[in-house]
């Protein structure tokens, strides 16, 4: 299996990484492909912009990277209870090159903050829009308190009970 995982996030220390890449991990046999999207920076998105650059050739990798994935991770960063402007800025370009930018992939889609909502709010978000644009989702989870849930020493989820949750919905992509 081709796996694709990444971190909504531009934050170089992103714990919405850490939890992308950990969960990616727990996949077995899996040919994993970590995402960086500041590697997929580009202009602020505009119809302006748009008729000026076209369809930039980052928006162009990353859709093509989504299309050769059998499968998806994507763990949510959440800024003032929405997606990152990274992230948002990434998924409108490539949304202009196919609306069902997704490709009928399936996905986990994951969150995690330093404090007790753990990105619920952005989390709920992509649960709800992912399938509009051709997003299989198969499972979702919110990790609260991160720090106190994930060793960044052993880069492992401490909790039981929320490693239990996480390989539940890892296993969704290999069934």
């Amino acid at each position: 299996m081709k796996l694709l995982a990444f971190a909504a996030s531009s934050n170089s220390k992103s714990i919405n990484k850490l939890l992308a890449s950990y969960a990616a991990s727990l996949i077995g046999n899996a040919d994993v492909d970590i995402l960086d999207i500041n590697d997929y920076e580009m202009p602020l998105f505009s119809q302006d912009k748009e008729a000026i650059l076209g369809q930039p050739d980052e928006a162009k990798a990353f859709y093509k990277k989504i299309g050769e994935a059998d499968a998806i991770i994507i763990s949510f960063a959440e800024h003032n209870g929405s997606y990152t402007a990274a992230y948002k800025n990434l998924f409108d370009w490539t949304s202009r090159i196919n609306q069902k930018l997704f490709q009928n992939k399936p996905m986990i889609l994951l969150s995690t903050s330093p404090g007790p909502g753990g990105g619920g709010t952005v989390l709920n978000a992509a649960v709800t829009s992912a399938p509009y644009f051709d997003g299989d989702v198969r499972a979702s989870l919110s990790i609260p308190s991160f720090y106190d849930n994930f060793d960044t020493e052993t880069q492992k989820i401490t909790s039981q009970e929320i490693l239990k949750k996480l390989n539940e919905a890892v296993a969704t992509l290999v069934e």
